[in-house]
């Protein structure tokens, strides 16, 4: 039920006013270097600028929110606190490109290993960990059906699935419909490439014609959208076989979602993490080979690392997001999920590329090559990144010690290099209320409606919350936040003119902000055993459109160890 309008009174007017002018710049001379300090804000301030804005709020709901205000006010005065030339345009329309500096990327197709003949194992459960390339030969020479490999994926998601919490919808008739396409596609000769055949999962922001698509949230729950998916659509021309919608963090925020609590397959007291969380959990207990995963700020690294398992976020605008949940138009990202990097670059080289639907995507090539070395390339490590310290700095240490050695092994150069964070003057954290201004756009009828209240979580670092609270936040603050963002973009197309990808701890710092809100495109894999987690991981992070010497970079890593063949134990 909607919310009843409120009529503006003179009292909720002034109240406005006085939160309003409290957000305001104060004025000053041009000798005056801080801002002056905000005064208070109070509840009556806020009940006011409530009326005005529509919203009719709960005492608990603006308890929620005056926090989160002075954090935003905060934020306002530390982006204030450097001046802006008149020339540093807003990235209102985010082009990664706009620094005008291009990597020559060579034109040709992507080569990937064929892994020999196989043969089939007697128990199916056997091939619950193996990867793509694999299953692909198995499917290619015969050894295994379409229909038979997505009969066990179907049936694995089904054993499994009480325990993890990582299913929203199985589609066993799609699935099924299209697997014994594929094998009469097989019989009459027509092999469609790597992928025939292979099952997988999709978070459930992607829609799926005829299927519900959720969002993970209540109010969602029965949403049906008649379309599909662009990158549905290309997995369904390479051949892939759609077996489930997997479960996201409501919203695409955390692994809470109406259904419960999406679990760690290494560890169902702790959980999976997000917001990509159905997806990393099912290909953690090996029953998908691969999933799709979004990534707006985290949501494909965090919850990679956590299930001990390999992702890849994409350039932004590498991949069309038509027909995918739109959470913050400059930031969502679409990539897969998978065992190993090679098993990603499968699915990347197949999602790739304009649709014809979302304008302004990419059209650079992919040309990846499973045998190319590190040969003259120049890898950087983040120094500040790995001397944090943290309850994996040992792990990290050991990591870049691999990577040394690899360097020299092959002929790289591996160079110390720092984000432009602080020579910039930028604190990226003080950029992410431009996620939360998208988000509360794109949720504004959500908000207004009253259907927030819905949502699984509510407390303050959830959406019903941050979505209040982004309804004030003001548009020229908005503005000059897309403005320091230029900025960073152009900082990090520096650093990208050094080095052609950089090695990092996944969590350390800043740098997962900074790179989600420039637009580089980042790679997790597992790299030792954890603190607090059983497998700790490392991240590349790559120049733009680059994505081929990035997982180069990290594939020569994940060789030169054994942690992706790890697995949690019990999910035969």
């Amino acid at each position: 039920m909607p919310r009843p309008s409120a009529h503006l009174s003179a009292n909720a007017f002034a109240a406005l006013l006085a939160l309003l002018v409290s957000l305001a710049p104060a004025r000053s001379s041009a000798q005056e270097a801080e801002p002056a300090a905000p005064p208070p804000f109070t509840d009556a301030q806020l009940q006011g600028a409530a009326v005005v804005l529509g919203l009719d709020l709960t005492d608990a709901e603006r308890a929620l929110m005056l926090p989160d205000l002075v954090d935003q006010f905060n934020a306002y005065r530390s982006l204030r606190s450097r001046q802006l030339a008149n020339d540093v345009a807003p990235a209102l329309r985010l082009d990664p490109w706009q620094t005008r500096v291009r990597a020559a990327i060579a034109d040709t197709r992507a080569r990937f290993a064929d892994p020999g003949p196989q043969q089939r194992p007697a128990d199916l459960d056997d091939l619950a960990f193996t990867d793509v390339a694999t299953l692909g030969r198995l499917v290619r020479d015969r050894q295994i059906t379409c229909v038979a490999l997505a009969e066990w994926s179907l049936d694995r998601l089904r054993r499994h699935d009480p325990k993890l919490h990582c299913v929203v919808t199985l589609l066993p008739e799609r699935a099924l419909a299209r697997a014994r396409e594929l094998d009469a596609m097989l019989d009459r000769g027509q092999y469609l490439g790597p992928l025939h055949g292979i099952p997988y999962g999709a978070k459930d922001l992607l829609a799926v014609a005829g299927a519900p698509t959720t969002w993970g949230a209540e109010p969602y729950r029965d949403q049906v959208i008649d379309d599909t998916a662009t990158v549905v659509r290309k997995l369904d021309e390479a051949g892939a076989v759609l077996v489930a919608k997997l479960a996201l963090g409501a919203l695409a925020w955390g692994d809470v979602w109406f259904g419960g609590t999406t679990l760690n397959p290494w560890n169902l007291e702790q959980g999976s993490s997000g917001s990509s969380a159905g997806s990393a959990s099912a290909v953690s207990a090996g029953l998908v080979p691969f999933a799709i995963g979004t990534e707006t700020w985290g949501s494909i690294v965090s919850p990679s690392s956590r299930c001990g398992v390999t992702g890849l976020r994409p350039t932004y605008g590498r991949v069309s997001r038509d027909g995918a949940m739109a959470l913050s138009w400059s930031m969502d990202k679409i990539g897969p999920i998978a065992r190993t990097v090679e098993d990603c670059a499968l699915v990347f080289d197949a999602i790739r590329g304009p649709d014809g639907r979302e304008p302004g995507l990419s059209a650079a090539p992919f040309p990846y090559d499973t045998t190319r070395s590190l040969a003259g390339l120049r890898i950087g490590w983040v120094e500040d990144a790995f001397a944090e310290s943290r309850p994996d700095s040992l792990v990290d240490a050991q990591a870049l010690d691999v990577m040394r050695r690899l360097c020299a092994e092959q002929g790289a150069t591996l160079v110390p290099v720092t984000l432009p964070v602080a020579e910039l003057g930028i604190d990226p954290y003080a950029l992410a209320i431009i996620l939360s201004a998208e988000a509360a756009a794109a949720f504004q009828e959500l908000t207004l409606s009253g259907r927030d209240d819905l949502l699984a979580r509510q407390v303050r670092d959830a959406w019903p919350n941050v979505f209040r609270a982004a309804n004030l936040i003001p548009a020229v603050e908005y503005v000059q936040a897309n403005r320091h963002r230029t900025l960073l973009m152009a900082g990090l197309a520096q650093l990208f003119r050094d080095v052609d990808a950089y090695v990092t701890p996944s969590f350390a710092g800043p740098g997962l902000l900074v790179t989600n809100l420039t637009g580089h495109p980042q790679v997790v894999v597992p790299s030792g055993e954890g603190h607090d987690n059983p497998l700790a991981s490392l991240s590349f992070v790559g120049r733009l459109d680059d994505e081929a010497t990035l997982l180069a970079v990290a594939r020569a890593y994940e060789q030169a160890t054994a942690w992706h063949r790890r697995h949690p134990e019990g999910w035969r």
